[in-house]
């Protein structure tokens, strides 16, 4: 039990006996006891508001009904000193020494479990992130959600949810199908053909790459000449033409040349190639999925569009207009309804997402965390007038939106587009500063606020660098536990006497490690894995504050040495624990 679950108890056993009494009737408190930190430590260790919330209701003044809840505090409690009613109403706990302490052997003894709860329990929950279009490697705005997203899942991991991981593979539609028109044109490029490329074409090196694999193994067989290719078709934008009309034309032209067979051949080697890039990349930057859900597995081998459509059909939610069907989302709190089919018959973007997420509650999860990049904040309200359409709850729909991440060199800004190939990947990013420095980064902020990445500052081995700075305090731990054993003592925590941690530096410290079990249960509420961050810095700031002004391995005293070994210990479990949590290395030497 954590320090604050155990005044939690104390508070509940106090206002059950006042319930039992008749003072607070069950209607009235049904178990929701909010403790906070005290800031000042004149106020105590924690504050409580439990009779400023309920004094109204039941008709006394808060500070009366505060001195009852306290009389009816188990009295032999060892671990507070002292109650006081500040205030208004606020309760002041102030705490012995030895409650600390408990937190000490919490840690040795859970280790890598130290934090762990069952707040999540009996939900299951399926985080999908990342969810790039396979038309190109990630960059550096995907591995942002990358990052966030696996820290997100391990908060809620490790707070009891049974989370599940899924990538959604947009291999069907418009852009792949722009995609495998531009490895075609590159390839035939590579059989001597004369290629003014679309302005709306995918033009990275890695269509090149792509195309060069095709032209390996078919050598000329899918050429056909410029005159076929080109023929009758509307300008291109570089010439005053519409750039989306040409491209369209183009891609129809490519499908009628190479008939469907070789068509789908050409789009399946450049879906294949960037999808296992996109794979490789993602596993080299600590992201696992336990599932890659593809778009078009949506219509085999039950097809999950027409049953969505057919559903808000029956329930009286869709409509036909100019030849197209659409869905009444207005209904349900979107700014205007949505298109579903085209007049030409064909499903849209929109379509195939409401049949995802009909597929996703089918499979039965609690509920949805999708996140998304900053520019999908308007489509927000139409994903949630489909799940209420679809007899949902709509709120067991959680979108979280990651807004961009720009790069710096220096004072130079880094630009990034993938149509036209002048883009700075993930990969590249990895390989600059490291997966530890770009995932700690990636997280130290809100989501939803601009990212400033300075490369030159994650790169950095100083203590200005924050990834540094706490690695470095888990790489002092561990070269204190090397001396330990090269010297001919020896650790036992039993036979610490751990009343002599008693200097401010080293009470500071414990107060923190305290702290790690609340830190992680308000993250995974707030789906904030930046809170962790900024409490792992402050674990090491009072590490290496402690650390520079005592002396670890004491010569002379053995029951402080084991003390304070103890106590490093311990804090190399939390911050181990929690840099895990955000996929960061907790190295031995530095």
């Amino acid at each position: 039990m954590t320090l604050k679950h155990h005044l939690h108890s104390l508070f509940t056993h106090a206002l059950v006996q006042l319930q039992e009494q008749g003072v607070i009737s069950k209607e009235i408190f049904q178990g929701d006891i909010q403790l906070e930190r005290a800031r000042d430590s004149r106020h105590g260790d924690f504050a409580c508001n439990i009779a400023m919330l309920l004094a109204k209701t039941v008709g006394k003044r808060p500070r009366e009904l505060a001195e009852q809840i306290i009389n009816h505090i188990p009295a032999q409690n060892e671990w507070i000193t002292k109650i006081e009613i500040a205030g208004p109403g606020f309760i002041n706990l102030f705490l012995a020494p030895h409650a600390y302490f408990q937190v000490i052997d919490n840690i040795l003894t859970d280790k890598e479990n130290y934090g762990h709860s069952q707040m999540g329990a009996e939900k299951s929950v399926m985080v999908e992130f990342v969810s790039a279009n396979p038309t190109g490697p990630l960059h550096v705005g995907h591995g942002r959600g990358a990052a966030y997203g696996d820290a997100l899942a391990n908060l809620l991991t490790v707070a009891g949810y049974r989370v599940h991981r899924e990538y959604y593979v947009n291999d069907a539609g418009r852009q792949m199908d722009i995609l495998a028109t531009s490895v075609w044109l590159r390839y035939l490029e590579l059989c001597g053909e004369t290629i003014t490329f679309p302005a709306n074409g995918y033009q990275g090196d890695y269509i090149w790459d792509i195309a060069a694999n095709l032209h390996r193994e078919h050598a000329q067989a899918l050429q056909h000449p410029v005159s076929e290719v080109f023929q009758n078709l509307p300008l291109d934008a570089p010439q005053g033409g519409d750039k989306e009309e040409y491209i369209d034309a183009l891609i129809e032209r490519c499908k009628h040349l190479l008939g469907e067979v070789a068509y789908r051949h050409v789009f399946h080697e450049g879906l294949g190639v960037i999808l296992a890039d996109i794979r490789r990349d993602l596993e080299q930057f600590g992201v696992v999925y336990d599932h890659w859900f593809s778009e078009t597995s949506l219509t085999v081998p039950e097809n999950f569009v027409q049953k969505s459509i057919k559903q808000l059909q029956a329930q009286g939610h869709l409509y036909e207009q100019e030849g197209a069907l659409w869905f009444r989302s207005t209904t349900f709190g979107d700014e205007k309804d949505r298109v579903l089919v085209r007049e030409n018959g064909q499903a849209t973007y929109f379509a195939s997402d409401i049949a995802y997420h009909l597929n996703k509650l089918e499979r039965g999860f609690n509920l949805l965390i999708n996140i998304w990049g900053a520019d999908h904040h308007g489509y927000i309200p139409r994903v949630k007038a489909a799940i209420g359409a679809l007899g949902a709850d709509p709120n067991c729909l959680t979108v979280l939106l990651v807004q961009f991440a720009t790069l710096y060199r220096g004072q130079e800004r880094l630009q990034m587009s993938t149509r036209s190939g002048e883009f700075v990947t993930l990969r590249e990013l990895r390989e600059d500063v490291g997966r530890d420095a770009a995932r700690f980064f990636y997280v130290q902020r809100k989501s939803e606020q601009h990212l400033n990445f300075d490369l030159e500052l994650a790169k950095s081995q100083s203590l200005d660098n924050p990834v540094y700075y706490i690695q470095y305090a888990h790489a002092r731990t561990s070269s204190v536990l090397r001396r330990l054993a090269d010297s001919q003592w020896i650790w036992t925590h039993s036979a610490a006497t751990l009343h002599r941690l008693e200097t401010p530096q080293e009470q500071a410290l414990i107060v923190s490690l305290s702290r790690y079990p609340e830190v992680i249960e308000s993250a995974a509420v707030a789906y904030e894995p930046h809170q962790l961050t900024y409490y792992l810095r402050d674990v090491a700031q009072h590490f290496h504050t402690c650390y520079d002004v005592h002396k670890v391995l004491i010569e002379e005293d053995e029951a402080l040495r084991n003390a304070r070994l103890s106590l490093l210990v311990a804090t190399q479990q939390v911050l181990r624990n929690g840099l895990t949590l955000i996929g960061v290395s907790a190295p031995e030497m530095m």
